[in-house]
């Protein structure tokens, strides 16, 4: 829906933003005075009297203006400003809804990355706990429902996913650590990706990385043994990991074993990623180096979508390498599908559904395809030349149908959601959710989206996080994205992770 003169009575950049989200998420855009628009006018004003917040529309179309208004009162038990934006959200959600008609989003108003982190802060203050300590999945669900407008089937999952968290949420204490390193590199850039991944350079510049991956590495090893932190999980992602070549590789798991590895460690991942990256030599180091969780991610089992988004490998060989690093080892495996690539329906989804099944993976990543900015796709959608339409995307009613029979796939095969995010501009509106067989959880998974553990960020584009639980907030140090500058700056990097630590302590 197409809006020709839009206005905000605020200049708060936060009342913009939020406002941006709800109105996203229902596909309005605000264009030139001499374009055609759905409507002529389109004015927001919001009140706050310290009871209640109040939201008025004023819209004009073929020259009609109507005005809506909708008023809700805040919760006095919640962060007040925080209850002031989520009350804007939702009065202009229900106006778009219920005085508009526009048919509502699986979300509703929630727009943020980690939504099971609500649910958790609920459980913890003991809301949804009945006196017994049992868990009310209703009232939690019930609660989401009111508070956000999420649909009866998105607040059930929602509350699934924060209850099966908590178990290892609540296995660490503050002195109990993940480490995550990232590598910078793939064998070819996806249309869809947004990472700041580089297509695998020369071995000396790859050398380079290595040097000073290291400094990193043992920079960060030190803070380990200063501060006596035990390592629960490891996860060694990217770009691919395994597109370094065979030398570099071996080097990388030797030196995380060598910083980070002992008998206190529960799970030690790396992101094999593209299946041709994953050769014999590279899953023997692997299983030297006691790795206990891999991932082969096809993202699609059509050829014809393959060649289109830019993988270099063939379905055979996502089999291959699948089989390959089942005979290897016990670990677990992890395969990654995307719903909503350019071409697919709602068959082609369920047929790449059903013939990764067909391994028996340990767990099954679904990511609903984003428009993200820094992607080949997004810029292409962005030339003047070009239309969304020119990229044949499957609409969101079909990419929420892939999601609806996915689940019913994955629950008839006995797999169970185990963690859940979500992002900006992703199709059909819905979420990025891990399912897995029982026992096959995650742990760094589940952990960095809980956001209640310490994770130690090394190498480009890593973060480092550490929660602040008696102020309920998160410091972080962000490394660089860009290679050139993580290699020029890394002392500076390494600096901003023990300052982060240093406040903590």
């Amino acid at each position: 829906m197409k809006i020709k003169n839009f206005k905000i009575n605020s200049d708060d950049q936060v009342i913009v933003k939020i406002t941006g989200e709800v109105l996203r998420a229902f596909h309005f855009e605000i264009v030139r005075a001499e374009d055609f628009a759905d409507f002529d006018k389109f004015e927001i004003f919001n009140e706050v009297n310290g009871e209640k917040v109040s939201t008025r529309l004023v819209i004009e179309r073929n020259g009609v203006e109507r005005s809506f208004r909708v008023s809700d009162k805040i919760n006095p038990k919640e962060r007040f400003g925080a209850e002031v934006h989520r009350l804007v959200k939702k009065n202009l959600y229900r106006i778009i809804t219920e005085d508009l008609k526009f048919a509502g989003v699986p979300y509703g108003i929630m727009h943020g990355v980690r939504p099971t982190k609500i649910i958790h802060r609920w459980l913890n203050s003991g809301f949804g706990v009945t006196s017994h300590g049992i868990i009310d999945r209703e009232k939690i669900a019930g609660r989401l429902r009111a508070d956000y407008l999420t649909n009866y089937e998105k607040a059930h999952l929602l509350t699934e996913v924060a209850i099966r968290q908590m178990p290892i949420l609540n296995s660490a204490d503050e002195k109990t650590i993940g480490i995550y390193i990232g590598i910078p590199f793939c064998v070819t850039r996806c249309l869809y990706c947004s990472f700041p991944s580089n297509v695998l350079p020369a071995d000396e510049k790859v050398a380079e990385f290595m040097e000073v991956l290291t400094r990193d590495l043992n920079a960060a090893a030190a803070e380990v043994r200063r501060y006596d932190f035990k390592i629960q999980s490891i996860y060694i992602g990217g770009g691919t990991p395994t597109a370094l070549p065979e030398k570099f590789f071996v080097e990388l798991l030797e030196k995380v074993t060598e910083a980070f590895c002992g008998d206190g460690v529960e799970e030690f991942t790396v992101e094999c990623g593209r299946p041709d990256t994953i050769d014999d030599a590279k899953i023997s180091a692997m299983k030297k180096f006691h790795v206990t969780r891999v991932s082969v991610n096809p993202q699609t089992m059509h050829q014809e979508t393959l060649d289109k988004i830019g993988r270099q490998h063939s379905t055979e060989e996502v089999i291959a390498a699948f089989k390959n690093l089942r005979a290897a080892s016990d670990w677990k495996i992890n395969m990654d599908l995307i719903l909503g690539l350019p071409g697919e329906n709602l068959e082609d989804f369920r047929d790449s559904l059903k013939k990764i099944l067909a391994l028996a993976p340990d767990d099954v990543t679904l990511h609903a395809l984003a428009l993200k900015r820094g992607s080949r796709l997004q810029t292409l959608i962005a030339d003047e030349n070009k239309k969304l339409e020119d990229f044949d995307l499957p609409s969101d009613e079909e990419v929420r149908r892939m999601a609806d029979a996915a689940e019913k796939i994955l629950r008839a095969k006995n797999y169970f959601p185990y963690y859940l995010y979500r992002q900006g501009y992703i199709s059909g509106q819905i979420e990025n959710i891990g399912w897995c067989r029982r026992g096959a959880e995650g742990i760094y998974n589940v952990q960095i989206m809980g956001e209640q553990q310490i994770i130690l960020g090394i190498g480009p584009a890593a973060s480092t996080k550490v929660p602040d639980k008696n102020a309920r907030r998160l410091q972080s140090a962000f490394n660089a994205k860009d290679l050139t500058t993580y290699l020029r700056d890394v002392d500076k990097y390494i600096k901003n992770r023990s300052n982060v630590l240093e406040i903590r302590d």
